[in-house]
């Protein structure tokens, strides 16, 4: 499968909706301030209390609104309104703020839960009934809030984090200029595309040192689809030509050939199928910002071909993927539409 049809879309919401309520096994970050400060998960996050982690729930919820709206007569359709309705709502959002809020929440989630947070904002956007204009109003001001995280971070964070991990900084800034795109925040966008310049647009020659052994991002990769967003066309393709000059003959090999997953009951093993399912997704988008004649847009298309094909058919079938994985099918497959409708 290389495109998103109605019935896969269908079967990632259906994984979705299987993970984003249930409580248990839950991974809980949180600092202990004193002996009464321990409950239970959803206490401290009425809304994202599922799915493994804080930001697994996030971003469980940001496929189940995006596949609502792209195919709002799924059968499945009905359950993701329904718990829609009953999570997106003013007191819980006040539920999530109040833990952002404590003085010891202050990196938390910091870039990866802020970025997807971001994502799920700027697709509730897109939603233009009463019902989800009434989420999207409801789910706002926890936009707001990491939105100032944001701008509040990033004039000090000096150095870019390469790790292809959560800690990742040009993923979080990919998706936060998705968002910043469709509330048009022109403040933020200004920002993002100073950041990037700042810590990537000398970056030429890369060595693409990777995959490491609990990567699920490609850390290359991902800087070049930061880079493709903040770029005018031809300045993205200039600076690509520096960043892999031997890309057109197939190198660094390393970043056309999937890689190999020992073992999907180990947590952070299972991570590389995310791998490759991130690689097919900047694959295909830097595919499709390069000129028709160049000989690496083939090249591109059949290594995101391939990473799909070694990704999608491992996202569910245990937990420790299946909590998780779709999300970046989706990301994968979606590649090419705009993320929300701007404005709305």
């Amino acid at each position: 499968m290389s495109e998103l049809t109605p019935e896969f879309a269908g079967e990632m919401a259906t994984i979705a909706l299987g993970h984003v309520a249930r409580e248990y096994p839950y991974a809980l970050v949180h600092v202990v301030n004193d002996a009464g400060d321990v409950a239970l998960p959803r206490v401290y996050h009425p809304i994202f209390y599922g799915s493994f982690d804080w930001h697994s729930c996030v971003h469980g919820h940001w496929l189940l609104a995006r596949v609502l709206r792209l195919y709002p007569h799924l059968s499945e359709c009905a359950a993701i309104r329904a718990h829609f309705d009953r999570s997106l709502t003013g007191d819980k959002v006040a539920g999530e703020l109040a833990y952002l809020d404590l003085p010891s929440s202050a990196g938390f989630e910091r870039p990866y839960g802020w970025a997807w947070l971001l994502k799920l904002a700027a697709e509730l956007r897109g939603h233009g009934d009463m019902q989800g204009q009434a989420w999207e109003g409801a789910f706002r001001p926890l936009a707001d809030a990491i939105a100032r995280r944001f701008k509040a971070f990033l004039p000090k964070a000096d150095y870019p984090v390469r790790a292809g991990v959560h800690s990742n900084t040009a993923f979080a800034l990919t998706l936060a200029h998705d968002y910043a795109s469709a509330a048009l925040d022109g403040a933020l966008i200004e920002l993002i595309s100073l950041k990037a310049q700042t810590w990537y647009g000398g970056d030429a020659d890369c060595q693409a040192w990777e995959p490491s052994g609990d990567e699920f991002l490609s850390p290359s990769l991902m800087e070049a689809e930061l880079m493709r967003r903040v770029l005018a066309p031809g300045g993205f393709r200039a600076w690509f030509k520096r960043f892999l000059p031997r890309a057109g003959q197939g190198e660094p090999a390393t970043l056309f050939a999937p890689v190999r997953v020992s073992d999907r009951s180990d947590g952070k093993i299972a991570h590389l199928d995310g791998l490759n399912l991130s690689r097919a997704w900047c694959w295909r988008g830097i595919a499709g910002a390069l000129d028709n004649d160049d000989p690496l847009k083939e090249r591109a298309a059949e290594a995101a071909h391939r990473h799909l094909g070694a990704g999608l058919p491992n996202i569910c079938g245990h937990y420790m993927g299946e909590h998780w994985l779709a999300s970046f099918a989706l990301l994968a497959l979606d590649a090419g539409r705009p993320p929300a409708t701007p404005g709305i």
